[in-house]
């Protein structure tokens, strides 16, 4: 592995952490929303993801390919994105235009507590990737000032 598939490894770690900023975002907007049963509320969404390693075959990975037609970087992908199992709140509200039937109105099942840590862990881990992108590119800068 070269320093140079640093930047692959980090580039794929900040675009798993945008899928994760963005599917907060979206859980966020959600958050009160009201549905008339409990089949049409939202519910929370999370990214599931899953570790890429060259020697599996993957063809994301193969995608990162160097010129020898091998892999050469390790990092992580979206395997896909789940609807959260928790059940969604139901409340008594005859007067609401969303009422159902009997008188209840379906809330979304986001926790806006727990997606705002996840907001603040997702925007620290892609914190973390620039500033290891940074820190390769200044090494490389000093490995090219040490022949001079």
């Amino acid at each position: 592995m070269s320093l140079a598939s640093v930047f692959d490894i980090a580039a794929m770690g900040m675009s798993v952490q945008t899928v994760r900023l963005n599917t907060t975002a979206s859980n966020m907007a959600n958050a009160e929303t009201t549905a008339s049963s409990e089949a049409e509320a939202y519910k929370a969404r999370r990214p599931v993801f899953m570790a890429v390693n060259p020697s599996t075959g993957n063809d994301f990975a193969n995608a990162f390919a160097n010129d020898g037609g091998e892999a050469s970087a390790f990092g992580v992908m979206v395997r896909d994105i789940v609807e959260s199992e928790s059940p969604v709140a139901k409340a008594y509200e005859p007067n609401n235009p969303m009422a159902d039937e009997q008188g209840y109105v379906f809330y979304s099942n986001v926790n806006t507590v727990e997606e705002m840590a996840d907001m603040i862990s997702a925007s620290r881990s892609f914190q973390l990737n620039v500033e290891m992108m940074n820190t390769t590119k200044s090494m490389m800068q000093r490995l090219l000032s040490m022949g001079q």
